[in-house]
């Protein structure tokens, strides 16, 4: 995936600006399967969708162009290239690492309430699994990862992770709704707010790169690498 010349900081500071709503929303739509493999994003439509000029519209393909989460082709248009199967392999591997070394981060710097906040996240993630919840249980697995990101104290790390997690959220939300990875993601989170609460560094990098690289193999087990070009 095409990152070079992209600029994580000014990323970081202009989320919420015109050009980083649109970005934000269009990759959303990408990432979520509204727009498909190959089908021309169009700017007039988009910023007539959004309430904003094309201006702003121009600029976001551009960052996704960069993303390579599109492709612009001159005198053409802005075509989807999306996240390929080869992507999602690469995310997950990467993953694996940057969790890991969050998870040794989050185990020097996390605070009492982010714990107790970790403790109520497993209780409940717990109990939704046992009833079946699977839309309480995503929000709820969603919301673990970002409490360890914003507990590892190093925003870098916090908003790569974010992005990664965010460019497969769609399939992930089909993982864990099966009850058997749901339960098994539930005993992994576990054993890493454990290890954290207890101090051991090594052992939660150890976990959360494990954990990763289960969610991946349970991916291609099941068949949900479908939903991705070759």
């Amino acid at each position: 995936m095409k990152v070079e010349n992209y600029d994580v900081k000014k990323e970081v500071t202009d989320k919420y600006s015109l050009r980083g709503r649109v970005f934000h929303k269009i990759r959303e739509d990408i990432l979520s399967g509204r727009y498909k493999v190959k089908e021309e994003l169009r700017e007039v439509a988009i910023g007539e969708e959004m309430g904003v000029s094309r201006t702003p519209v121009r600029e976001a393909f551009r960052q996704l162009e960069l993303e390579g989460l599109i492709r612009i082709v001159p005198n053409k248009g802005a075509y989807v290239t999306g996240i390929t199967v080869k992507d999602v392999r690469d995310i997950y591997m990467i993953r694996s690492l940057l969790e890991g070394l969050c998870a040794k981060w989050a185990t020097e710097h996390i605070s009492r309430e982010q714990m107790e906040e970790m403790e109520e996240n497993i209780f409940l993630s717990e109990f939704h699994a046992s009833k079946g919840h699977t839309e309480q249980m995503a929000e709820l697995d969603n919301r673990f990862h970002e409490i360890m990101y914003e507990a590892c104290n190093s925003k870098m790390l916090e908003h790569a992770l974010k992005d990664y997690h965010q460019y497969v959220l769609r399939v992930r939300k089909k993982t864990l709704s099966t009850q058997t990875r749901s339960t098994a993601s539930n005993a992994e989170h576990r054993k890493i707010m454990e290890a954290i609460k207890s101090g051991d560094g090594e052992l939660a990098e150890q976990l959360a790169n494990r954990h990763m690289i289960n969610a991946y193999e349970n991916m291609v087990e099941n068949g949900y690498m479908e939903h991705y070009e070759e």
